[in-house]
Parts: structure tokens; sequence; C-alpha cells
């Protein structure tokens, strides 16, 4: 049986937590990835990932471009995209396809294959560990002598609050 690394674990973004904390955490550790790969975190990168790290919904990049508009970094839509993709590129956010919209990770510097369960009601998106998903595809497409570049695993369905809200 292949050896997987250990995941980390699923992030807080269905269950109450001090989200000011959440956030703070996560960029300290962005903050730290940044500099070991010698990159920056211009202004504006920085900004889009506070962005992102607002709250645990995803954001379409022109979601993303008016707020940084708001904070005075302009209104072109490659001032949202390069940021995205920089943060996209070091792992600090995901795509997340099936909104069309990115998320800020919740793990970043951590090797792990993320599921995103994503509400479908209030847009809000989680990191699920998705090694054991990551596993069988890979397994299951080098049967078909296939080879697996990129994998993303979404799941839409109902967050705890949205299901309280449903009608019976």
């Amino acid at each position: 049986m292949p050896h997987h690394p250990p995941e980390a674990p699923p992030d807080l973004a269905f269950a109450p937590h001090d989200h000011a904390r959440c956030a703070g955490d996560v960029m300290a550790l962005a903050e730290a990835q940044v500099a070991a790969c010698g990159q920056r975190l211009t202004p504006v990168r920085r900004r889009t990932l506070e962005i992102l790290l607002e709250s645990h919904h995803a954001l379409g990049a022109y979601d993303v471009l008016e707020r940084l508009a708001a904070s005075g970094f302009g209104r072109q839509p490659p001032v949202a995209y390069r940021a995205l993709e920089f943060l996209e590129h070091l792992g600090l956010a995901h795509r997340i396809r099936r909104l069309n919209a990115f998320a800020a990770c919740m793990h970043p510097g951590q090797a792990h294959a993320p599921a995103f369960l994503i509400c479908r009601a209030c847009r809000s998106v989680a990191e699920a560990p998705g090694a054991a998903v990551a596993a069988a595809m890979t397994e299951a497409a080098a049967g078909a002598g296939f080879a697996v570049e990129r994998l993303t695993v979404e799941a839409l369905g109902l967050c705890p609050a949205c299901q309280d809200l449903r009608p019976c």
C-alpha cells in the first residue's frame, strides 16, 4: 500500500470558532511560507489574501477586485487576477471550479489533498481531508493507463447552518 503524507485536519468553516484568530493564524503561516519561498507578499497580494480570509466563503475574481478597489488598489482586472494567481501558485488560495471562485487555503505550507465541501446556499467552503479520494482516483486512473496530474474534489451540499434553515 502506498504511503501518503499526513493530512491537515479539517478546517472550522462550518463550526463556531474565533474567526479573527483563525484568519490570523493562517496569515502568519502564509507569511512564513512566502518568505521561505523567497517571494514577497506585496501590499496587493497581502490585501487579496486578507479579503479571502475575511470569511469561509468563496469569492469570484470580480468580488475580490471590488474589495481591492475599495482599498485603493485600482479597478483593473489584472490586479486581482495576478494576485490570485500568485496566491494559488504558492498554495495560499484554492480555485473552486464549481463556483468559478477562490478561497483561502486554511492549511498553507502543509502537504494535503483537499476535498472542498461547498454549501450551495451560502457559498461557504470548507477543506476536508481528501487523500483517500485522491488515492482511489489515482489508482483507478493507473488501472486505465492514465496518469493524474491534477485532481480537484468538490462536493456540493448544505452546511449545518443552511440545513437548519431548510423547511421540513
